[in-house]
């Protein structure tokens, strides 16, 4: 029989915890539930702009047209929750249906297609029918999230759609561009749902997140980078949800 080893030879957990983390640590970033009042505009496209140190940045252009009125306010005592409804792109009455139509007439607003939620923290300040200029919410240097929907590629093959390395080009290679195995035959004798495969590829709602804004007018919102969508697609731009500089602590207490 071997004896219990001594306690004060034994190591802490502490000194456990710093020897598991030496040379590895975690950033600790902190989100907000609610990110604010946004606004929505329309990508016009991508062009370039020169800093004053002289570097080329890609930029997108999103045009903000005719909307950004909000249509309904909603409070804990009302609905159990504060939000704001934004309407964005005005059309002709007749493009909407009756209640739609009726929703955007109660609040002094135009016939506007989209409508959506920006939830709050605390009681919302904004009125029925005000319009969110984007000039007060955004200003340069400013960090949003920018959401859209994505070009549609239509059905595509797993190295296109997931970057999967490809076979051999030569001559008697039979798997220049297939996906491989997809599971053992006997056990479990089925694919696994979410298996990565051929399928349909883009048209899908996608967030880019923590992007910078290199101009603000009234009617244009410049950002560094890309964002989803093609020209003329609907993008909806929120203050970045992640708040604080990154710090870096021990992945273990």
């Amino acid at each position: 029989m071997f004896a219990a080893p001594d306690r004060a030879f034994a190591p802490s957990r502490a000194a456990i915890a710093v020897k598991l983390t030496r040379g590895r640590r975690a950033p600790v970033t902190r989100a907000r539930l609610d990110a604010g009042v946004g606004a929505f505009g329309s990508k016009a496209g991508m062009t370039h702009v020169f800093t004053p140190e002289g570097l080329c940045v890609p930029v997108t252009v999103i045009a903000v047209r005719e909307g950004n009125v909000v249509t309904q306010v909603k409070t804990e005592a009302t609905d159990g929750y504060n939000a704001v409804q934004v309407g964005y792109d005005a059309v002709k009455e007749r493009q909407l249906t009756k209640p739609e139509a009726g929703h955007c007439k109660k609040a002094g607003a135009p016939a506007l297609r989209h409508l959506e939620e920006f939830r709050l923290r605390d009681a919302p300040e904004y009125e029925v029918g005000a319009k969110i200029n984007v000039s007060e919410l955004f200003k340069e240097g400013d960090k949003v999230d920018v959401r859209g929907r994505s070009i549609g590629k239509g059905f595509q093959g797993a190295v296109k759609r997931y970057g999967f390395s490809r076979g051999l080009m030569t001559h008697g290679s039979k798997s220049h561009r297939q996906h491989g195995s997809i599971g053992s035959g006997t056990n479990p004798g089925r694919i696994y749902p979410g298996k990565r495969m051929h399928g349909h590829m883009g048209d899908e709602m996608v967030t880019i997140k923590g992007l910078t804004v290199m101009s603000v007018e009234d009617d244009c919102i410049i950002v560094k980078g890309n964002v989803p969508g093609k020209s003329g697609a609907l993008c909806k731009v929120t203050p970045n949800k992640k708040v604080g500089d990154a710090k870096w602590e021990p992945r273990f207490a």
